[in-house]
């Protein structure tokens, strides 16, 4: 009995430190509004903005520059890690220069930029900073000694991007258009390009992230095709091929870069499943923005011109016209963290973060 006893409470100490303690001292994010730390409002020449109220009222308590009322799929997945929320790069940039911090943060750094896509000429003429240039950020700090390589080895990195991409290929404004198929693929060419350059700098632990169902956004609104009263077809057939084409690179990461360990985060089927049983996850409202103005709420930005506040955001899946709430990213976070393979593949993030990389 005593032996038993015992045998019982070493499992549960070994249960407890495989799940408990986890190898990633950081992580490293490069993407658009989903990600974005506050970046944004630390470059003068941008005008994608949300450091302003009422955005990050129901956690920070105050505009961070974050693109909802609380915390992002990053942040969340820090907290499950156990480490500090990253810093914008440019936040950290700058107390660096100014003095006020010695050197980069140790636990990674957030690169995101708003309103920024996978080709370097989406919205650029807002000053947003492309994923071309968040990588070339990354890859100066590198050459100049500010991060520590066995750092990078172990860390973890995290890519959602193309969004605005797809966006943008169905406004009018746009004339000269590649058919979907040849467009897609040029995104996928430049996903490709950022995989070869951050494990040439030694990334071992990649998630690529997929775009969710951008067709169903409140913002759809704009785009004189696209219809109020359900998601909109023809951009949700693009989000999915290129989808299909994120998942590829990820299951020829251990081909093409031997030690790497890469895992695939199907955040459309998660946001679908949500939209598919509201209820059972907490939401009233899937469809129109909790702050906002117009037709869904999706005619103007929150916080800015007249724009009208829900009384509850966690039960709306959209926070303003473009972005979800922190509730929906809760819930996105959850699932890429311990999800099973419907929601994650071929490994959840909790796995990942226990596989140790080959360097």
């Amino acid at each position: 009995m005593e032996m038993k006893l015992l045998l019982n409470f070493v499992f549960l100490i070994i249960s407890f430190v495989a799940t408990a303690s986890h190898n990633v001292p950081a992580i490293f994010s490069f993407g658009d509004s989903l990600f974005d730390a506050g970046n944004n409002h630390f470059n003068r020449n941008c005008t994608v903005q949300a450091d302003f109220p009422p955005y990050g009222q129901n956690f920070f308590h105050h505009p961070t520059g974050r693109f909802t009322n609380g915390r992002t799929v990053v942040d969340f997945i820090s907290q499950f890690l156990n480490i500090d929320i990253q810093k914008p790069y440019l936040e950290a940039e700058m107390e660096v220069f100014n003095g006020s911090r010695k050197d980069y943060p140790s636990n990674g750094l957030n690169f995101a930029s708003a309103g920024s896509g996978v080709l370097n000429e989406t919205n650029k003429d807002m000053g947003v900073m492309s994923i071309q240039d968040q990588l070339r950020l990354f890859v100066n700090l590198i050459k100049q000694g500010r991060i520590d390589k066995n750092l990078v080895q172990q860390s973890m990195f995290f890519f959602e991007s193309g969004s605005n991409d797809v966006f943008n290929y169905f406004l009018p404004a746009l004339t000269i258009k590649l058919d979907p198929e040849a467009f897609v693929q040029r995104m996928l060419v430049e996903v490709q390009k950022f995989i070869d350059q951050i494990y040439k700098l030694g990334a071992r632990r990649i998630a690529l992230f997929s775009l969710g169902p951008v067709g169903c956004i409140p913002a759809r609104v704009n785009l004189p095709e696209a219809p109020i009263s359900k998601c909109y077809g023809k951009m949700n057939k693009i989000v999915k091929r290129y989808n299909i084409g994120l998942e590829s690179l990820v299951k020829d990461m251990p081909i093409n870069y031997p030690g790497t360990i890469g895992v695939y985060g199907a955040i459309y089927n998660t946001v679908q499943i949500i939209r598919a049983k509201p209820n059972r996850y907490g939401f009233t409202n899937t469809s129109s923005a909790c702050c906002g103005d117009g037709t869904l709420g999706g005619s103007a930005q929150c916080g800015l011109q007249n724009y009208t506040m829900c009384g509850n955001p966690n039960e709306f899946l959209f926070w303003d016209y473009f972005h979800p709430s922190e509730h929906s990213y809760k819930l996105i976070s959850k699932a890429l963290w311990s999800g099973k393979r419907s929601r994650i593949r071929p490994y959840n993030l909790k796995d990942l973060a226990n596989i140790a990389p080959h360097t």
